[in-house]
């Protein structure tokens, strides 16, 4: 009978092969870069979004502009008060500049969507509808029919918070 004694063995582990670790870590950088979304603009307003029961997702965004409304956070007060404001990109807009506005984002658009861009309004939940009434009309003065409420579904956020 053979008996084979671990601790006398002369056997040993071979090498582990680094070969494909260069593989690995390019494809593991290819894909955070594929489903990584960078954020776009910073909020400059306070955007505490309502909760709705029905929402239907708004997936276009190539042919969404988009514009915030609600109280300045701290970082952009700038002693600004704490009256709503109106963001669109980077920076405040008063009411009088939202057309002008509206206009150089509709142009930035490709010709073709032009004709079925969608604003989509984000407002803070204690914004007051004047507020967006008015702003709605400065957009029918260009035009701009086709407006979307940003909400969001309490559910979605409601188990992210579990």
């Amino acid at each position: 009978m053979i008996r084979f004694n671990k601790n006398t063995s002369n056997r040993k582990l071979p090498p582990v092969s680094t070969a494909s670790l260069p593989d690995i870590v390019f494809i593991l950088l290819f894909f955070f870069m594929t489903v990584t979304v960078m954020k776009n603009q910073n909020l400059l307003v306070a955007n505490t979004l309502p909760k709705a029961t029905e929402t239907e997702k708004l997936n276009k965004k190539d042919r969404v502009i988009e514009i915030f409304i609600g109280a300045p956070t701290i970082e952009g007060t700038m002693g600004l008060g704490k009256e709503p404001r109106i963001q669109m990109g980077e920076k405040f807009i008063s009411l009088n500049e939202l057309e002008d506005h509206a206009l150089q984002a509709l142009a930035k658009m490709p010709e073709h969507l032009r004709g079925v861009a969608t604003v989509s309004i984000k407002a803070d939940v204690a914004i007051k509808m004047g507020i967006i009434e008015d702003v709605k009309k400065k957009l029918r003065t260009v035009n701009l029919l086709k407006i979307n409420y940003t909400t969001y579904d309490g559910n979605v956020f409601d188990n992210l918070n579990q």
